[in-house]
């Protein structure tokens, strides 16, 4: 799936009618599998769920739907995952919104370890089990 200006993006799945409204969370990774999964344990959680395979489609899934909580890949061929996090914090609409940022490294640079601990932003490692995706997005979600 594309969105308008033909990047990818995975669509969200509504809640069920009648339900109290869910938390809305973004997911931004270019790695489908992840989004794919992710996506999938955060709705049987009970959360809407939007996922974009790239940092402008997240920007635009962010604008437009405005999270309650957002997780972003740290390393991404597809753009500066620091820069991503930057301009969603620099949102006013996304100022307070609590973020994490997963990755596969285990040794980030430190200038963005001190860069995102000055955000607020939670830095975790892959592989991210289950149990504890869900966990940190309940521990995101208590914190907006």
């Amino acid at each position: 799936m594309t969105g308008p200006s033909g990047e990818p993006t995975i669509a969200c799945v509504s809640r069920v009618s009648g339900s109290p409204p869910a938390a809305r969370v973004l997911i931004v990774d270019d790695d489908s599998s992840v989004t794919d999964t992710f996506s999938r344990m955060l709705r049987l959680d009970g959360h809407e769920v939007w996922a974009a395979l790239s940092a402008q489609e997240g920007l635009r899934l962010a604008h437009t739907h405005r999270p309650t909580a957002v997780i972003v890949d740290l390393r991404s061929p597809l753009g500066s995952s620091m820069d991503l996090v930057r301009t969603l914090k620099a949102m006013p609409h996304l100022a307070r919104t609590p973020m994490a940022v997963v990755s596969g490294d285990h040794y980030p640079q430190p200038d963005h370890v001190t860069e995102l601990t000055a955000l607020g932003v939670d830095l975790r490692f892959k592989p991210l089990w289950l149990d504890e995706l869900v966990a940190l997005a309940r521990r995101l979600l208590t914190a907006s």
